[in-house]
């Protein structure tokens, strides 16, 4: 009985505080008349001259109050200001304030600061209960990197955390932000914008409709729709990162790097783009399904490479390639197992077992240049250095081959087509010869220091040896199929590339079916704003111990200074 009684008293006890905790009273502490006629304001005491008010942690200073003590409210009039500890003052003309709710109201040229930026609008609400105030008027907001304007917003005391949904701006001195949904961070400057928004600065132009900036340190991490305007180029993909002070720029899936003015599109699954605003010596990375497109002679230009680096400006621009090497245009295409081209000398090095086939000719040799033309942007002359060996599909025939072959090669091309063709040291020549009337005359087998071909519509149309020339034209009857392939003859027809789609191998195709499926995932994940990065969250706990190491390295530096 005796503990029973106990446990009920502790019961009342314990709902008494908490009605009391509820209900915890406005006070005036301070004031310097009091005027308690309830003619003019029923229901409340007025206070005038340095009112000072308190109420659980918030203190309120105000020329004058009226204190309605049943309803634990205060009407405060004349240069109001409201303090919550160390974290946030609000001034203003007029503000109410409800002990019960611990809900405040200010109006009247406000001013909201906290310990890293200054608010300034018409009217405030400010909701201590959940550490909130916000804003329906267009505000102003200030702290030592930006400038933010908007039409209405809210502010997070615990998070630090401003957020915007109507048109926001955020301004420094490097760059402008215009978005309609915005989270902005004071303590670290960081920004999350959401829906269609623009970053612009004086280098560039970024658009985003889901993406984080660092606004004190320029870097952007971007993730829907995103892109990258940068002078003439243009940089697209699933996810960017930006960063402005080191000219930075890197993709990651489904990223198109667009040169306006070269006419060059660059396409991978991963790239990276390095800029020199004083020389223009940018350089641009490309992995992943690797793919440069350039407009040559009217024509596109697909080249592939496990890598691709291409640097300079346009009138030096050198493109490298490594590891498999492939490209195609609608007259040519070929292979090697690494590239490097300059567009200032029109020297493409074609550097590894490489392959050409311009039309029907098949073109092997230890090493290939192809010349261009700086004049005219056309393809010139081409270099087969050691082992040249040329392959054509005899046409008529059922399975001849017209070959040339010698120690180095040179041909001549007119628009874009190889139109003669000299074979120098050791050369040989199997011929398939026909009349006017394409009437079989028989096979030409020769053996000389020199051949100049010139060639109509992708054919011989004539042939001449020099020096030490070993010649002999057999029927086909008479010359036996072992004798008809020279020394070192390779058919690659099979290999040859067709069309744009057949320079990605199999092992690359297969990354990118991979790499779509993840984009298809990332796209949903798009669809809602960024989830806040650790760098955002950790930011004052990494701060505080940055400023831990610089008092550690100073107070060293002061037991080891000598002394004097």
């Amino acid at each position: 009985m005796k503990n029973t009684f106990f446990y009920i008293a502790f019961l009342l006890l314990s709902v008494t505080f908490s009605v009391a905790q509820e209900k915890k009273k406005i006070i005036i502490e301070n004031s310097d008349f009091v005027d308690m006629n309830q003619t003019e304001i029923p229901g409340a005491i007025v206070f005038t001259g340095n009112v000072r008010i308190i109420h659980n942690g918030v203190k309120m200073f105000c020329n004058k109050a009226y204190h309605f003590k049943e309803e634990n409210y205060v009407k405060a009039f004349g240069n109001v200001q409201m303090n919550q500890g160390d974290t946030i003052t609000m001034n203003s003309r007029y503000a109410e304030y409800n002990g019960d709710k611990e809900f405040a109201f200010a109006t009247g040229d406000v001013v909201l600061r906290s310990p890293e930026s200054t608010l300034t609008t018409d009217t405030v609400y400010f909701d201590k209960k959940n550490q909130e105030a916000f804003y329906n008027t267009y505000g102003t907001i200030r702290n030592k990197e930006n400038t933010l304007r908007s039409k209405s917003g809210r502010y997070y005391v615990d998070q630090k955390k401003y957020k915007f949904t109507t048109a926001v701006t955020v301004t420094n001195p490097e760059s402008t932000i215009k978005t309609n949904n915005l989270d902005y961070y004071e303590n670290s400057g960081h920004a999350y914008v959401f829906g269609p928004s623009t970053i612009t600065s004086k280098e560039n132009v970024i658009y985003t409709e889901n993406g984080f900036y660092d606004t004190t340190n320029d870097v952007g991490k971007l993730s829907k729709n995103s892109k990258i305007t940068l002078d003439n180029k243009i940089i697209e993909g699933d996810d960017l990162y930006y960063d402005r002070k080191k000219n930075y720029s890197r993709g990651i899936n489904n990223v198109k790097i667009t040169d306006t003015i070269n006419k060059v599109i660059a396409t991978g699954h991963y790239a990276e783009l390095y800029r020199n605003a004083a020389t223009k010596k940018d350089s641009m990375i490309l992995t992943k399904r690797a793919l440069v497109k350039t407009l040559v002679e009217k024509d596109t230009l697909y080249m592939h490479g496990k890598k691709i680096i291409v640097s300079g400006p346009q009138e030096d621009r050198v493109i490298r390639a490594f590891n498999n090497v492939r490209f195609y245009k609608s007259d040519m295409s070929g292979k090697c197992d690494s590239l490097h081209s300059n567009n200032k000398t029109q020297l493409t090095k074609m550097i590894g077992k490489p392959i050409l086939w311009n039309n029907e000719n098949q073109m092997t040799g230890d090493v290939m240049h192809l010349i261009g033309n700086n004049k005219t942007q056309k393809l010139d002359s081409l270099k087969v250095l050691n082992n040249a060996f040329i392959i054509q599909k005899d046409s008529l025939s059922k399975n001849g081959y017209n070959q040339i072959k010698g120690q180095n090669l040179y041909g001549k091309f007119v628009d874009s087509k190889l139109k003669e063709v000299d074979v120098v040291k050791n050369a040989e020549v199997i011929y398939y010869m026909y009349n006017d009337a394409n009437e079989f005359i028989g096979i030409n087998k020769t053996v000389c220091s020199k051949i100049n071909l010139e060639l109509e519509a992708n054919k011989i149309n004539s042939i001449t040896f020099f020096t030490k020339t070993d010649s002999f034209i057999y029927p086909e009857a008479d010359f036996p199929e072992n004798a008809r392939k020279l020394r070192g003859f390779l058919w690659r027809g099979d290999e040859r590339i067709l069309n744009k789609d057949d320079i990605f191998p199999a092992e690359e195709i297969a990354l990118d079916d991979k790499i779509q499926i993840e984009a298809k995932k990332k796209a949903v994940a798009a669809e809602k704003p960024m989830e806040i990065l650790p760098e955002t969250l950790e930011f004052d706990d990494n701060k505080k111990v940055e400023e831990k190491k610089t008092e550690k390295k100073a107070a060293s530096k002061k037991k080891t200074a000598p002394k004097k």
